[in-house]
């Protein structure tokens, strides 16, 4: 029994705003079924004491002081926006303000 249904892959494909073909919506199907396929495989593995952070090699975590600096001048962080209202970037609306069902 598949565990992703088509449905699934099209409500998804929706709500990133894709249009998929059906063939690519079947190759999907096949896809998100594999990767489920090998999760199913890695719970499988017994992580009973082991670190959820461990590495097989020690890796130093590099770190600097966190200093606070002068902020930027709002007018210079807009100068080279493409578009620019005040000292806010412009951008495209990419939200509908209406639902959909």
């Amino acid at each position: 029994m598949a565990r992703i249904s088509r449905a699934e892959v099209e409500r998804v494909a929706s709500l990133a705003r894709l249009s998929l073909s059906d063939e690519e919506g079947d190759r999907l199907v096949r896809e998100f079924e594999s990767f489920l396929g090998y999760i199913d495989t890695l719970q499988e593995i017994d992580t009973a004491g082991v670190v959820p952070t461990a590495h097989p090699i020690s890796l130093p975590t590099p770190t600097r002081p966190d200093e606070p600096e002068v902020a930027m001048d709002p007018d210079s962080a807009v100068a080279n926006a493409p578009e620019a209202v005040a000292s806010a970037f412009l951008v495209p609306k990419v939200i509908d303000t209406e639902a959909e069902g």
